[in-house]
């Protein structure tokens, strides 16, 4: 039988998965590592714990399944987006990696307008210049740091520094390039005119290639560390969003995902390139050849909930641990003792700024509505659906392109509460689905995998026959009435706190520099 091994180079850590060509899991393995905050608002790793974690989690699940290397087919990547890792001539790291939570990068984005201009980043990139991109990252570093950027030959993303330890080949594909701001995502090629605008040279680009393309092959040397066969080929992949869609079944137009990870994402297939107006959601190529996807990005969906769980739930972490469980089960059961709304509680999830639908990297997080009357209970469940409803804004700029939407299929942490799927299918207004794959970006790396060495005759029949839904949930009407009117309060809150986040910021940045 044939096997496909998908990686994810993930921001907690890098998970590699071994599954057979009917999409059963032979093997799984999460290898952590660290991530840095030097200073406020930076973000960075170093992409050799990327390459450590990699090349332990492919020995882990070679070892544990038992599967003879020469049935590997194919191995694909996956990979947190936007960042930045720079290498010399020799293929050398040059600093740590920039990532796309960092937010150092407010100037460069302001510059970034005003030379390229917006109607050029609109029609080439689809995107505007935000901080968690790319491009920004660049500038920062010719700005503060003119010698290394000098000193670089190439320009990668996370997964694809991978990929070059893997194979020796320096290559991007385009869903991971799309999220440059370097990209012409239309015609998904690089940008000439961007990369000129700014003064960029081109060969600072890697090759470019669709998703199932390979891309290069496992090394011989990477073959005695690991145990995987010389020669395996290695494909494209994508970037964590696109894996993680095709690993869903959003592949066609109406399908919509709603994974509640360390970011929320909602994100729908599009047939043809479709931007927003007020360019709040993004658009990007997909991971199917010559097809698109729109997205909204919440920066602190799951997060925001860990959060919680880390600085106010010592009780439930330390409960937990006497017996066994997850600490999460223990908070989403006390939700369930708060009423649908919170009574009056609403949390705003911005506790690394945000992204869709404000672009705003001075925005805050905000428990509005205290009261005495209000438990912890009600505290945990605020949060919960502040978060969902900041998932709902992306929704709705979807909803406002008049893209289809039918099910919304539910992942990450947001789909194993069965109060956080009832959660989302009121606050949504949308039937919510569960499917039978819960291993992420990384099976999709792996489907990916499989089409590029011809396991699968494509994307879309792969992910017809792997996938099944598990469970749906229905929106309960009475529930829908309740969250309709508390989200347009939750939307208010925004912009009336605006200008106190700007003056916040200031005062932290001059008195905590």
């Amino acid at each position: 039988m044939a096997y496909l091994i998908g990686i994810d180079v993930g921001t907690t850590g890098a998970k590699t998965i071994l599954v057979n060509e009917k999409g059963q899991l032979a093997a799984s393995s999460l290898q952590e590592y660290p991530l840095h905050t030097p200073r406020p608002k930076w973000a960075e790793q170093d992409p050799h714990d990327w390459w450590r974690a990699t090349i332990d989690s492919i020995k882990e699940v070679l070892q544990e399944s038992g599967v003879d290397a020469a049935d590997v087919k194919g191995i694909g990547l996956s990979g947190q987006m936007h960042g930045l890792v720079l290498v010399d001539q020799g293929g050398e790291v040059l600093r740590p990696a920039i990532l796309w939570c960092d937010v150092r990068t407010t100037e460069q984005c302001h510059a970034m307008t005003n030379i390229v201009g917006k109607d050029l980043l609109v029609r080439s990139t689809c995107n505007p210049a935000l901080e968690g991109f790319t491009a920004p990252k660049v500038l920062w570093v010719r700005d503060h740091e003119p010698d290394i950027l000098e000193k670089a030959s190439k320009l990668m993303l996370p997964k694809d520094y991978v990929r070059y330890r893997l194979t020796g080949e320096i290559a991007m594909e385009v869903s991971d390039a799309a999220g440059t701001l370097l990209f012409d995502v239309r015609n998904r090629q690089w940008s000439e005119e961007v990369m000129n605008k700014l003064d960029l040279p081109m060969d600072l680009l890697p090759p470019c290639y669709e998703s199932i393309d390979v891309c290069g092959t496992i090394t011989q040397k990477v073959a005695e560390i690991t145990g995987l066969k010389a020669g395996t080929p290695v494909v494209g992949g994508g970037a964590d969003n696109t894996c993680s869609a095709v690993g869903n079944g959003i592949v066609k137009p109406g399908r919509v995902s709603a994974s509640i990870g360390t970011s929320g994402v909602v994100l729908t297939h599009t047939d043809e390139v479709k931007v927003d107006p007020g360019l709040r959601a993004h658009t990007f190529c997909h991971s199917v050849p010559d097809k698109w996807y729109i997205m909204g990005v919440v920066l602190s969906a799951g997060g925001s909930f860990r959060w919680f769980r880390d600085a106010l739930a010592d009780a439930e972490v330390a409960e937990a641990k006497s017996r066994g469980i997850d600490p999460y089960e223990l908070l989403t059961a006390q939700a369930t003792e708060a009423p649908v709304g919170s009574e009056g509680l609403l949390f705003l999830p911005y506790l690394n700024g945000e992204r869709t639908p404000h672009g705003d990297a001075n925005a805050k997080s905000v428990y509005f509505g205290l009261t005495l009357r209000h438990s912890k209970a009600h505290v945990i469940r605020a949060t919960m659906e502040g978060i969902t409803y900041a998932m709902r804004d992306s929704l709705e700029i979807i909803r406002a392109l008049d893209l289809p939407i039918g099910r919304i299929y539910a992942t990450g942490g947001g789909a194993r509460s069965s109060l956080w799927r009832q959660m989302q299918a009121d606050i949504y207004n949308a039937e919510l689905v569960t499917i039978n794959i819960a291993e992420g970006p990384a099976f999709g790396a792996a489907i990916l995998a499989g089409v590029g060495c011809g396991v699968y005759e494509s994307i879309e029949s792969a992910t017809d026959s792997l996938i099944q839904i598990t469970s749906t949930t229905e929106p309960q009407a009475a529930n829908v009435a309740i969250y309709d009117e508390y989200y347009q309060v939750y939307r208010d809150l925004y912009p009336a706190l605006k200008p106190q986040f700007d003056a916040v910021t200031e005062i932290v940045a001059r008195v905590h520099g």
